[in-house]
């Protein structure tokens, strides 16, 4: 940060004559001048780099963690949803045996995408060896597996022909990898609801091949999720002919309530409807809490850049005490000196700003291929799936957040120049040429 030298001011004082326009081109020539520095003013200069640097690493920071946070709620939205039902029917006034009926009637609704009649049972599934863990079974009709994307477009290995015939059952690739199976292989299934006997209830125990393997990517669902065939899903859980319940999947998730009532008046019985926010509000909100929080702690590091703005323009302001007397006399107004401490302030805060959201998408667009980076440096799996649900780091961007932090950072960053520029405006040329 240089003083502003007597040719200057010659050169920038008759435009500024001719114009008292706010932001003329003097009052930007002094705010550029007062940004550059020089060698005996390097501690300001430290000072406004260490803002610059803290309002960018804020916003960058801020908006990475949001399109983090973005990204979780939407993978586990789509993956979530597209193995579950939005909605799930069950009866109240007796057993569901005209599933198929319903499911048609269902269907037909307008809305609705498809209509799933399931059996599902918890069982103790056991592979190769002693290897054993804990599943759930989903008994479903071939067709509607098949129009279950998540699940068909994601088959490994193997297909959906064996499921078909009845035949063969499809596990996900972490309980394949667990249980040391692979296509063709057999999975032994032992639900303790078997056959009633004179001693007591005793364990059904069955071997199934195994026809396909899924990967949805999800861990929770890949390594616990086991379909079979409906029919055969009957049998096991001694439930011929009837179904638990219906889940009905529609175009639109988020307004999942307005169908409730033709639902309720295509069944033609009692019913009870619970939808997918109903069975997830607990993890939703948990998630949103989160992101909130989130985004008020991450702010505190904007507005600490914020603060650093204002001690560097206070420094400023007492170091070039002669320059503004000089400048005063000259026949700058007070607000043309304000102005000009303001562009001065202003400029690292927008310069940061800008930087910061740069940074930020850059990180984001590379965020799977920075957390492989940090994971092969550090020799862990950063991000693990066995914790975060998700085989990779998502990032989804939202533009209205990101134009708030932006927003935001600006307004933090002018608020800031407001007090160091109004000094500035109050200094007293008499005083300031006096004791300099």
């Amino acid at each position: 940060m240089t003083a502003v030298t007597e040719n200057q001011v010659q050169a920038a004082e008759r435009p500024e004559k001719s114009s008292s326009r706010p932001f003329s081109a003097f009052e930007r020539l002094v705010a550029w001048r007062y940004l550059r520095s020089r060698r005996k003013e390097a501690f300001i200069s430290v000072i406004a780099g260490f803002s610059f640097i803290g309002i960018m690493l804020g916003v960058a920071t801020l908006i990475i963690v949001m399109a983090v946070m973005n990204g979780f709620r939407t993978e586990l939205i789509s993956r979530i949803l597209g193995i579950n039902g939005h909605m799930i029917v069950q009866p109240i006034d007796g057993p569901l045996n005209n599933y198929a009926e319903l499911a048609t009637k269902f269907s037909g609704v307008k809305g609705v995408t498809m209509a799933i009649p399931m059996v599902e049972g918890q069982v103790l599934a056991q592979g190769v060896g002693d290897s054993s863990t804990g599943a759930l079974v989903r008994g479903i009709r071939a067709d509607d597996l098949s129009k279950m994307k998540s699940v068909s477009d994601h088959i490994q290995s193997g297909d959906l022909v064996g499921f078909a015939s009845g035949s063969g059952v499809a596990i996900g690739s972490r309980m394949a990898e667990q249980l040391g199976i692979t296509v063709g292989g057999t999975i032994t299934l032992t639900s303790p609801n078997g056959d009633v006997t004179p001693l007591g209830m005793n364990p059904r125990v069955k071997a199934y091949t195994v026809s396909a393997i899924y990967e949805i990517g999800m861990s929770e669902y890949d390594s616990t999720i086991i379909f079979m065939p409906l029919e055969e899903a009957q049998l096991f859980f001694n439930a011929e002919g009837l179904v638990q319940s219906i889940e009905i999947f529609v175009e639109h998730p988020d307004v999942v309530e307005e169908l409730r009532q033709p639902i309720e008046d295509a069944a033609g019985r009692q019913i009870f409807i619970t939808d997918w926010r109903d069975r997830n509000k607990t993890f939703f909100s948990t998630l949103e809490v989160q992101s909130n929080v989130m985004f008020m702690i991450l702010s505190l590091i904007v507005l600490v850049a914020a603060l650093n703005i204002i001690s560097g323009l206070i420094m400023l302001v007492k170091d070039k005490g002669s320059d503004i007397a000089i400048l005063r006399t000259m026949g700058a107004t007070s607000g043309s000196v304000m102005r000009i401490f303001f562009m001065t302030g202003a400029a690292i805060g927008v310069a940061g700003t800008v930087a910061g959201v740069a940074l930020g998408v850059v990180v984001c667009l590379n965020i799977e291929s920075i957390r492989q980076f940090f994971s092969w440096i550090s020799g862990t799996t950063i991000f693990s799936p066995e914790l975060y649900f998700l085989n990779q780091l998502p990032a989804d961007m939202n533009a209205d957040e990101t134009a708030l932090v932006v927003v935001m950072a600006l307004t933090l960053s002018f608020l800031a120049t407001i007090f160091p520029a109004w000094r500035a405006s109050r200094l007293d040329p008499v005083q300031a040429l006096r004791y300099d």
